[in-house]
């Protein structure tokens, strides 16, 4: 009598705790102040459970074929999701990669990923990243029988997609899910912005040269005026090469002449972690960047039209000018951002 009252009493509780489940807890992003509105919709489907899961699958090495990289080995969260100090980083083979890493914030404001942008999604760049024989180089059947084969997995998944068969779609919308979450909005000029801090002169200044059209004329591509992203997130030939034989940018995806040596244009934010600079990491520091875009920009047939205000004879800027523009582009570094426990395994 008394083991079936026992078992009454397990399943009454295991009942009652069921007609209370309502499925995986929807994860809220807010939009900073002085954003735009997000461009990716499935933001609205995100779940604290997914979001974990995406976070241990980010910092898990079962997804590379020799189990010895995750993503965040190239993509460390001190360096707002970049490598800082590597210009090219290393796939399974051991072998450089193409690019240089991006840094990973903001995500849910771009329209497309890598940078010839040959992906829609974030999704589809998971699965292009895990296959690539340049990178991971683990084929999806594998991924999943590894993945399938351990308990917390089963369990983080049936957590997260209830009732749903765990296949690569399921994964890549996972990391999607965790990379949608980080967001970097409180460096110094966001606290301007804010009114919880003011700009030093030297920062005041350089944030109006980077800003007026006739003076820095940074805004057309790295918007921190009309917008806070830093980034338009378009794609542009900046005069970087006269000639683009090894790496054609988006003329590789599209065919088309005119995207001849066009790259995603980076954000402005977070600077200080992410060197080197732009998408072959050639330049070490911002100074080196200030010098190209003052003194070495090239001409090309399919330069960018607001690239023409940077080919002159004599620099565009001047000591002083850089030296203000250098002290406005410090203040868009979040520390908040990369210290942030909440994107840590």
């Amino acid at each position: 009598m008394k083991l079936k009252i026992t078992v009454l009493l397990v399943v009454s509780i295991f009942l009652s705790a069921a007609s209370f489940y309502d499925g995986p807890t929807s994860y809220r992003i807010e939009i900073p102040m002085a954003f735009p509105p997000m461009l990716h919709s499935e933001t609205a489907d995100l779940t604290e459970e997914g979001v974990l899961l995406g976070k241990t699958l980010f910092y898990d090495k079962i997804l590379s074929v020799d189990s010895s990289l995750s993503c965040a080995s190239c993509h460390k969260p001190e360096f707002a999701f970049a490598d800082r100090g590597v210009a090219l980083n290393k796939g399974v083979s051991g072998r450089e990669v193409l690019r240089n890493t991006p840094p990973l914030f903001n995500l849910a404001w771009h329209r497309r990923f890598f940078w010839d942008g040959r992906s829609e999604t974030l999704q589809q760049q998971a699965i292009e990243v895990v296959s690539s024989h340049e990178e991971m180089n683990l084929s999806w059947s594998e991924a999943l029988n590894e993945i399938t084969s351990q308990k917390r997995y089963r369990r983080l998944f049936a957590e997260a997609y209830p009732n749903q068969e765990v296949d690569s779609l399921l994964v890549a919308d996972a990391l999607a899910q965790f990379q949608l979450t980080l967001i970097s909005a409180d460096s110094k000029y966001d606290k301007v912005l804010r009114g919880e801090a003011e700009f030093t002169k030297e920062e005041f200044e350089g944030f109006i040269f980077v800003n007026d059209q006739g003076m820095g004329n940074c805004l057309h591509c790295h918007t921190t005026d009309a917008h806070a992203l830093g980034t338009n997130g378009s794609f542009a030939n900046n005069g970087i090469d006269q000639g683009f034989a090894d790496d054609q940018g988006v003329y590789g995806i599209t065919l088309d002449k005119k995207d001849e040596g066009k790259f995603k244009v980076p954000s402005l934010r977070n600077l200080l972690f992410t060197a080197p600079y732009m998408h072959d990491g050639r330049f070490e520091t911002l100074e080196e960047v200030l010098d190209f875009y003052s003194e070495d920009v090239n001409a090309h047939p399919f330069i960018d039209h607001q690239m023409n205000y940077f080919l002159r004879e004599e620099p565009v800027f001047s000591e002083r000018e850089k030296e203000v523009m250098l002290a406005f582009l410090k203040t868009l570094n979040d520390s908040s951002f990369v210290s942030n426990p909440s994107f840590r395994p």
